[in-house]
């Protein structure tokens, strides 16, 4: 597995990590705990060294999963946890990134992680109700303490970057980003490069619709996927899609690829600093998305890619009204 620098300062890391919330949590029913822990070991033993967890996920029990799993090869691998939110009897009440709530969320993830620090530690969401600075001048305290090594953004805007990073330097930015989901082209990816902030783009695969596997009559379980909720997972919305797909598989054919391999190919070629993180619960998914690493493609490739899908119209908004208010602008 090739290996890319998030940042001049940070980690090095696996070109492609492993995005673990769907083994837990949010994409239907949670792997079978020892099934998760295989995967996860699978991974590292394919090259993988960044994995990416969240307090949220489960609640709680995606962290314990990672930590058991990484447990005995834990100073060899690169692990992101989040805080942000605040959680009781079971789910999410609101945001809270409050300083004091921070050092809380800090010290009970490395427990459930079975570690003395967390290599990255982003916030979530931004919270409007408490001003960047003090975040970032928390987890500037908890890195001084050794307790996180880096400090990172989730779904924030270019202004809170800036503001987030003069107090204490941000390694990376977590936002959503895709071959069907470009907004941070606009302001995000501008600003890290130009602070020299690594990118991490969450749902790479368009949370599993770019991989070709998704029918358009898929169901979705509202109790266990998020997708039931996403404007692009409606009936309507994931027929009219299927020519993306199409599109997308058509290219990947002449590179003698995936759908899915093309897509994360795509994303390693736009910047030496993007890592994406594909979720991936099956053995025969982890084998195939790995693989797109190795993928080469050219200049010509990249504007027929850009020239192709700037001519398609993606339907339904990326994320439920409820989730799209938590992005911070």
């Amino acid at each position: 597995m090739k290996k890319r620098k998030l940042e001049s300062g940070g980690p090095e890391v696996s070109a492609i990590g492993l995005g673990c919330m769907g083994l837990s949590f949010g994409l239907g029913p949670a792997v079978d705990r020892l099934e998760g822990i295989a995967l996860i070991r699978a991974a590292y033993e394919r090259g993988v060294t960044f994995f990416d967890t969240a307090e949220v996920y489960g609640p709680f029990t995606n962290e314990e999963l990672v930590g058991e799993a990484l447990a005995s090869i834990r100073d060899k691998v690169v692990i992101a946890s989040k805080f942000g939110f605040e959680i009781a009897n079971g789910g999410i009440v609101g945001l809270n990134s409050r300083p004091e709530h921070i050092r809380q969320v800090a010290e009970a993830s490395l427990k459930r992680l079975k570690t003395d620090h967390i290599d990255l530690f982003y916030q979530h969401r931004v919270d409007p109700n408490v001003p960047i600075e003090d975040v970032a001048g928390a987890v500037k305290e908890l890195i001084k303490e050794g307790k996180v090594k880096h400090f990172g953004l989730s779904e924030a805007g270019a202004k809170t970057i800036r503001r987030a990073h003069a107090v204490q330097p941000v390694t990376a930015v977590q936002n959503e980003y895709s071959l069907w989901t470009r907004d941070p082209e606009a302001a995000v990816l501008p600003t890290c490069e130009e602070l020299g902030i690594g990118f991490v783009p969450w749902g790479p695969l368009g949370t599993g619709f770019l991989t070709g596997k998704v029918a358009a009559d898929s169901k979705f379980d509202s109790a266990t996927d998020l997708r039931a909720t996403f404007p692009r997972f409606t009936p309507e919305a994931m027929k009219a899609n299927q020519a993306i797909v199409e599109t997308l598989r058509q290219i990947a054919v002449r590179k003698n690829a995936t759908p899915a391999q093309l897509a994360l190919g795509w994303l390693l070629a736009q910047k030496p600093w993007i890592v994406p993180i594909p979720g991936m619960n099956k053995p025969e998914h982890l084998d195939e998305n790995l693989r797109a690493a190795d993928i080469e493609l050219t200049p010509d490739d990249l504007r027929e890619i850009d020239n192709t899908f700037s001519k398609l119209t993606v339907q339904g908004g990326r994320l439920s009204s409820e989730h799209m208010a938590l992005i911070d602008s």
